[in-house]
């Protein structure tokens, strides 16, 4: 990949990186690059972090723009809208599976104001954005923390913390939860089962509901129903399974050493 600056560069399998993307540090090279599995990054799109890592089978859509001097960490199943702005300049982290819809900007400092005029805003402070968060569209976030499977409607302007599994609209936006649905309503095991019975299962794969069901994993790719992670192989089947899964916005995580 000639479009990458780094000292270190950690790239997975599969990985496609448009000609025309950038990706270095904010001055020069970058300390580290790390990009997974099955990752997409497209068209102009720009990275300028000193220490950037994205995990498996994430899509970034062209002309997003990541930029900042502390690190900036996406986990797996990432989908990054056309246009949308990352800021890392306090640090900011994004959880699995959150889905940041198309020109959203995601802020971790506030800083132009004259300090000679004794301005009052200047600072940088972490973004945490935790697991299964969505950012609809059109998004304007602060530097605050996003409770895992939080939600955030089209146009919405995000100042202050995001609980679990509320749904926030507006600008400033406000918790509509008690208005309309949260994002997720749990299932039981035999909804979930009944879900997975759509798709056709290789005999490398198994899908499992507990972790003591994991026999070889070095042979056999298990999918945890219960807590969507799996045991990763990178054979060819996991891989087309993964995809299929994913074309019907159903996401799992390797589970980590």
């Amino acid at each position: 990949m000639n479009n990458i600056e780094a000292d270190e560069i950690q790239l997975g399998e599969n990985v496609v990186i448009s000609p025309s993307a950038v990706i270095r540090g904010t001055n020069g090279k970058a300390k580290r690059v790390c990009i997974g599995d099955n990752t997409y990054i497209g068209d102009h799109v720009q990275i300028i972090v000193d220490d950037f890592s994205i995990g498996d089978y994430c899509k970034v859509h062209h002309h997003t723009n990541f930029h900042g001097y502390k690190p900036l960490r996406i986990g797996h199943n990432a989908w990054i809208g056309q246009g949308s702005l990352i800021d890392s300049i306090g640090g900011t982290t994004i959880g699995d599976n959150c889905g940041i819809g198309a020109y959203s900007q995601l802020w971790s400092h506030i800083r132009y104001g004259d300090p000679l005029e004794g301005c009052n805003y200047e600072g940088a402070t972490p973004l945490t954005i935790g697991k299964d968060v969505w950012f609809v569209g059109h998004c304007i976030v602060s530097p605050i923390i996003a409770k895992d499977k939080a939600m955030a409607l089209v146009g919405s302007v995000i100042t202050a913390n995001m609980e679990e599994n509320h749904v926030y609209g507006g600008s400033p936006a406000k918790d509509l939860t008690d208005k309309i649905k949260p994002q997720f309503t749990p299932l039981s095991i035999e909804q979930k089962r009944r879900l997975m019975r759509q798709f056709r299962i290789p005999d490398d794969i198994k899908l499992i509901e507990s972790t003591s069901e994991i026999e070889s994993p070095e042979k056999i790719s298990y999918f945890n129903i219960v807590d969507r992670t799996y045991t990763k192989r990178r054979s060819k089947n996991e891989v087309a399974f993964m995809k299929e899964l994913q074309s019907k916005l159903i996401k799992f995580s390797p589970i980590l050493p």
